[in-house]
């Protein structure tokens, strides 16, 4: 039995709750070498440490940020792997995307797009599912009409539990859905922007409260952070404190945007390991699909990344 992180993104706030889990697949990469010795394998330590000059450290949190209402004390690499954490297998190694509803053309091409940089930030194989019609009408108990906002909200544990789990492929390392829908948890929340399961190995994110119409790329970023570090989450990597990471926590939307949309050197070091990606061919990804969007901040700092670790 080990501990299981239901993550939650909670109105403007992510909210981590723990349960106890089994754990039925045994971690296909090496886990009890890298035990014996607790340190990042040496040829990964030198290139990681060569880009963390593009990385801010964690400064004090301002009043409003998470770190002020959250006190965490981050994730090492060492702690990571001591963790038993839930990673991708031989027999599970491909992550699915399953857009469930309905969707105008720019947030079908926000999907797709995010699908592709989960594919190149992972370095794990990414399939997008064709979209799933959401079937109405839904019973009482899977949704609602918000008493403040008016909204009607669908219920994130029908998703998980209805739509995704009974779907999920026998090679999946994690079945992300995206919806157009605002969702909730349960009658105590307002509303969430999703919910994972480590257990399951299943979650669902919604565009709903994302969008922004006169701003494209400021709709890509923000759907891209949210969905790599809700993946992150569910391949078991905990909230960054020491950088201003993706993978650090978030307390509203302005705090989002001003997080990077790449993992920092400690977060780095998780992924590389687990999907035995080279830090410079994860770079040089990276930046093909920035300069490919027009992310063209982004894609020069990535190409630096590239230099930097030859």
């Amino acid at each position: 039995m080990r501990k299981l992180i239901s993550l939650i993104i909670l109105s403007l706030l992510i909210i981590s709750a723990c349960e106890k889990r089994v754990e039925n697949e045994a971690n296909s990469f090496s886990l009890e070498v890298v035990k014996e010795t607790q340190k990042v394998p040496e040829d990964l330590a030198k290139a990681i440490k060569s880009v963390e000059p593009f990385f801010k450290l964690m400064g004090k949190p301002k009043p409003d940020e998470w770190l002020a209402r959250f006190k965490e004390d981050g994730q090492t690499f060492e702690q990571y792997i001591n963790s038993n954490p839930t990673l991708p297998t031989e027999e599970r190694k491909i992550i699915y995307v399953q857009p469930i509803g309905k969707f105008n053309s720019e947030q079908q091409k926000v999907i797709k797009l995010t699908a592709e940089y989960i594919e190149n930030h992972f370095g794990l194989t990414v399939k997008l599912l064709p979209i799933q019609k959401l079937k109405e009408p839904l019973s009482l108990e899977n949704y609602r009409i918000n008493q403040f906002s008016k909204n009607k909200q669908i219920r994130t544990g029908f998703v998980m539990d209805n739509l995704l789990r009974p779907n999920l492929p026998k090679d999946a390392a994690a079945l992300i859905a995206f919806t157009n829908e605002d969702l909730y948890l349960d009658k105590s929340f307002n509303f969430v922007f999703g919910q994972a399961s480590l257990e399951n190995r299943v979650g669902v994110w919604s565009l709903y409260r994302f969008n922004d119409e006169h701003n494209f790329d400021k709709f890509l970023t923000r759907t891209i952070k949210i969905a790599v570090h809700e993946t992150g989450h569910m391949f078991s990597i905990a909230h960054c404190t020491k950088y201003e990471c993706v993978m650090s926590g978030c307390n509203h939307l302005g705090e989002t945007d001003k997080h990077p949309i790449d993992a920092c050197p400690e977060c780095i070091a998780k992924i590389c390991w687990f999907s035995k990606i080279e830090p410079k061919k994860r770079y040089e990804k990276l930046a093909g699909f920035c300069n490919k969007n027009g992310l063209n901040v982004e894609a020069k700092e990535f190409r630096e990344k590239v230099k930097a670790v030859n």
